[in-house]
């Protein structure tokens, strides 16, 4: 029989959990064994009792949870202990962040365990049911939002009274993916007038298509800021410089800023300087999604909200965690997804049966019976040689210095 394992997460600030009553019901249903270690659900709010009732074993601690279990899902995989736990040619399946955590592709090649990164799943139509960065993207978008009302100290919606009237908040989202589209999306729910940037052309129409304002330098470079992923390029030097003098001006009229830009393999681009913050209004918010990859705001804190000159600038960590409930049963249905792709499954007898030849799972897969097999990750191993193989960039630090003349205090989140 299939043996299947979920353990409790032990990342800093992460609640979620890897799979839920539902999903669980579902491997059940195919065939599958499914041990998870209790506890693991009581952070999304699933109890045991709610696992227990779905089919699934009720294991003590890690190590009993995965002895023996062909496949082991995580939320997040961010330790040696984390691959040292799974058995010899067992699948391993999470958040791995690869090429921040390479140290964990050379331990699962060691360990001869098969690592599969989630973040790595390719952007084509068929594997749109599997796309944790979008499920996760979108609630924390959302949850963005939300954040910054819980320190912007004015209200949202125009308010029209016998005392006066109100003027709607001014929103602007710098990045229109799909955690920003949902960031405008809410803003405009909530009342506020929502402009947004980004460097892809594409982005202008859904912009605009959420009844959101789209700010960009529209140049003949613009026009190919986009790859063949759809991820937005690496833009020059001079673009930079026109997209950050007209950023400056318009953030001195904003209320609320979110930033959302993300580069693959790279850490997160600066787009709002000490300076930029410091011209803002007395009262303005950022709050800066990308603070866990170095940040988009040059003064933002991971895990802080920081005071500049009476600007706000949120850094919370793990933002898709903080709605752990739901972030934790559409991560749990994308991997469902996924495990419905490699398990054969016929009269409720389920076994692993990898396609490696698959395009999704050559997208995701690092490691194979000891050896790293993502074009990607080959560096790291003198046992592949690709002429496709691509070098990854050079890591660079992501700590910032704020202004001693900045205070800062705990958001006390996990």
């Amino acid at each position: 029989m299939l043996k299947i394992a979920i353990v409790k997460e032990t990342a800093d600030f992460e609640k979620r959990v890897a799979a839920t009553p539902d999903t669980i019901k579902k491997l059940v249903a195919m065939g599958c064994k499914v041990n998870i270690e209790q506890d693991s659900g009581l952070t999304a709010n699933y109890t045991n009792d709610t696992y227990k009732n779905a089919g699934a074993t009720l294991t003590k601690d890690i190590a009993t949870t995965t002895k023996g279990a062909d496949i082991v899902l995580r939320v997040q995989v961010t330790t040696d202990a984390d691959i040292k736990n799974v058995d010899k040619g067992a699948l391993l399946v999470g958040l791995v962040n690869p090429h921040q955590n390479k140290n964990l592709i050379d331990t699962a090649k060691k360990q001869g365990v098969n690592l599969f990164s989630m973040e790595m799943v390719p952007r084509i139509s068929r594997a749109q049911s599997m796309d944790v960065l979008s499920s996760q993207s979108n609630l924390a978008g959302y949850k963005a939002v939300l954040d910054a009302t819980a320190v912007y100290n004015r209200a949202f919606p125009m308010m029209m009274t016998a005392a006066g009237t109100i003027a709607p908040a001014k929103v602007f989202v710098m990045g229109a993916g799909v955690a920003g589209l949902q960031a405008i999306a809410t803003a405009r729910r909530l009342g506020a007038v929502v402009s947004a940037t980004d460097v892809r052309p594409a982005a202008k129409e859904q912009v605009q298509s959420l009844g959101a304002n789209f700010i960009a330098v529209e140049d003949d470079e613009f026009k190919e800021a986009e790859n063949a992923g759809g991820y937005a390029k690496e833009m020059s030097a001079e673009y930079k410089k026109k997209q950050a003098a007209l950023i400056e001006e318009t953030l001195q009229k904003q209320d609320i800023v979110i930033t959302t830009a993300l580069i693959p393999g790279r850490p997160a681009p600066v787009l709002i300087t000490e300076k930029m913050v410091k011209s803002m209004k007395t009262g303005s918010v950022i709050v800066d999604m990308a603070v866990e990859a170095g940040g988009n705001c040059a003064l933002a804190k991971p895990n802080e909200v920081v005071d500049v000159n009476g600007v706000q600038i949120v850094g919370h960590m793990n933002i898709a965690s903080r709605l752990s409930t739901d972030a934790s049963a559409l991560y749990a249905k994308n991997l469902l997804n996924l495990l419905n792709l490699i398990i054969k499954s016929e009269d409720k007898k389920a076994e692993l049966a990898v396609d490696w030849e698959d395009e999704i799972v050559k997208g995701i897969a690092l490691t194979k019976e000891g050896v790293i097999i993502h074009p990607a990750f080959s560096d790291i191993s003198p046992t592949v040689t690709t002429a496709s193989a691509k070098t990854p960039a050079k890591k660079t630090s992501s700590k910032k210095t704020a202004s001693k003349k900045t205070t800062t205090k705990k958001t006390g989140t996990k």
